[in-house]
């Protein structure tokens, strides 16, 4: 009972936390770490153990799968080799660079120490997210920090496996290649079927809150079949998200899809405060195992990883798009609108702060695993290091940089609202009823779908012409979205604007949308 008061208790400090991090401009998952050391030592906090393969699918999962939903496949292919050099490239070289350290500083066997560089070589997106989104830096950088986050967790995890396989004598790493392949084809393959089958099932489910529960369960589900399987279960989830993604928002009602976003939202964010919290509990118990002259090389260990794993993303980052822009420059494109820039490349090298991944891989690591204590205490070291150091930090910084604003999204917003009222209004231009003539008026004149709050509820031939109207806009947004005009950050916001218009026309219980 003591545990969920405590939990009750830390949920609602998470809360305060993040309103707090509003306010100061700085990420929550910073403050968040701050309160997670803070509990490690407050005198009689339980020590919690979690099954290791629980930790991922629980805490992995559901949050792998809110990210990668939202991804737009147009950013990833115009960005796809700054997302492979980083999401491979800065993940490898920074596992490589961490494991030599592991190796000769930390003293750990060659698996263990590749398995602790895969631990903490991926970036976490929600920190970064969390600040960017406040200053409007160009819409390349932010597009370019989201797939990273997304693609290089599959790459570290996968690195991470066969590391910890080989290190318990399970797998020898000269074996891996087959494995890697295996893994990567046929978790595509496996994604991508299980997308298609949720989508069948969740097309026949038309209650909010037991859809919400099937999608809640199919996705624990495809996390641990494909674990069993021996596929990837992060690569296998990123696809089975990005197909389900492609698909759902014209099969699923308006009213399932707003219901469920709120739970998604508030799951990830429940999800990030416990596993800092868990984090936080058994650190305590690390230090604690770590006493007299070991605790010392512990702590000199786990600072020497920190700052090596800052300075190999900003070597990588800043390397790569030298490169790039001698590529460029030869090829007489110095000067293109989505060239990298070394202004750029700062951002996104210091914007390397680590997170929930990191967190629940450590503590998945197994008791009896070489070197446990010392890589879970540096795994620590760095999500709580980078978060504070670079997070803190990235206000000033952007001050410092000077971004010009970026309206891309903004402009793309625009040009998509007035296409889908055309589109509204050309279907109304068809009828010529005295209530069809009331909504083109507003079409017309407000240029956004016009709300009728008092009679909102009324099952009225204006409700259902709104219906119909709708309809096409539908049409048209997921036309916008499939010829690349506009990409899924545009999308998914015109989406929610025609939700809620729709909920506005449609009275609770009788959704009805009109077909012709």
């Amino acid at each position: 009972m003591a545990l969920f008061e405590l939990t009750l208790i830390l949920l609602l400090i998470a809360v305060a936390l993040t309103a707090v991090s509003r306010r100061l401009e700085v990420p929550y998952p910073s403050l968040l770490a701050l309160a997670g050391v803070a509990l490690a030592f407050v005198p009689g906090a339980p020590v919690i153990e979690i099954d290791p393969e629980l930790a991922l699918a629980l805490f992995i999962a559901p949050v792998l799968l809110d990210a990668a939903y939202d991804t737009s496949l147009r950013d990833l292919k115009r960005y796809r080799l700054s997302l492979l050099l980083l999401a491979l490239g800065a993940v490898v070289f920074t596992t490589v660079v961490v494991a030599f350290v592991g190796w000769k500083i930390g003293g750990l066997p060659i698996a263990a120490a590749i398995a602790l560089g895969a631990i903490v070589a991926p970036p976490d997106a929600v920190a970064a997210s969390a600040v960017l989104s406040q200053f409007r830096v160009p819409h390349r950088i932010t597009a370019i920090l989201q797939g990273e986050s997304l693609l290089n967790d599959a790459t570290a995890l996968l690195i991470y496996r066969i590391a910890v396989s080989a290190a318990v004598g399970t797998l020898m790493l000269k074996d891996a290649v087959p494995l890697i392949l295996l893994a990567t084809v046929g978790s595509v393959v496996a994604g991508y079927l299980f997308g298609r089958v949720s989508l069948l099932t969740l097309t026949r489910i038309e209650d909010a809150a037991s859809s919400t529960v099937v999608q809640f369960a199919g996705t624990f589900a495809v996390w641990i079949i494909a674990d069993k399987l021996g596929l990837s279960a992060i690569i296998t989830i990123v696809v089975y998200a990005i197909t389900i993604a492609r698909t759902a928002p014209r099969r699923i009602s308006a009213r399932r899809r707003v219901s469920t976003y709120s739970v998604w939202e508030s799951a990830v964010f429940v999800l990030n405060v416990l596993a800092f919290v868990l984090m936080g509990l058994q650190a305590r118990s690390i230090v604690g195992r770590l006493s007299g002259d070991g605790q010392g090389e512990a702590f000199f260990f786990a600072a020497t990883v920190l700052a090596v794993v800052i300075v190999a993303r900003l070597v990588w980052v800043m390397g790569y798009v030298a490169v790039i822009r001698q590529i460029k420059r030869s090829d007489g494109q110095g000067q293109k609108r989505d060239a990298p820039t070394f202004r750029g490349a700062v951002l996104v090298g210091w914007c390397g702060m680590r997170g929930l991944v990191t967190l629940v891989v450590a503590i998945a690591l197994p008791a009896d695993f070489p070197g446990r204590d010392p890589i879970v205490l540096a795994a620590f070291a760095v999500v709580l290091g980078t978060l504070v150091l670079q997070g803190m930090s990235l206000k000033p910084l952007l001050r410092r940089l000077n971004f010009d604003r970026d309206t891309s999204i903004d402009r793309e917003v625009a040009e998509a609202r007035v296409a889908i009222m055309q589109a509204a209004l050309d279907v109304l231009s068809r009828k010529t009823s005295s209530a069809a003539a009331v909504v083109r008026e507003q079409y017309e004149a407000q240029r956004r779908i016009a709300e009728n709050p008092d009679d909102a509820q009324a099952a009225t031939e204006y409700d259902r012409l709104r219906l119909y109207a709708i309809k096409r806009q539908r049409d048209r947004l997921e036309e916008l979205r499939s010829n690349g005009t506009i990409g899924d950050e545009a999308y998914h916001r015109l989406e929610e604007e025609i939700d809620w218009s729709e909920l506005a026309a449609a009275p609770a219980g009788s959704f009805q949308p009109l077909t012709t």
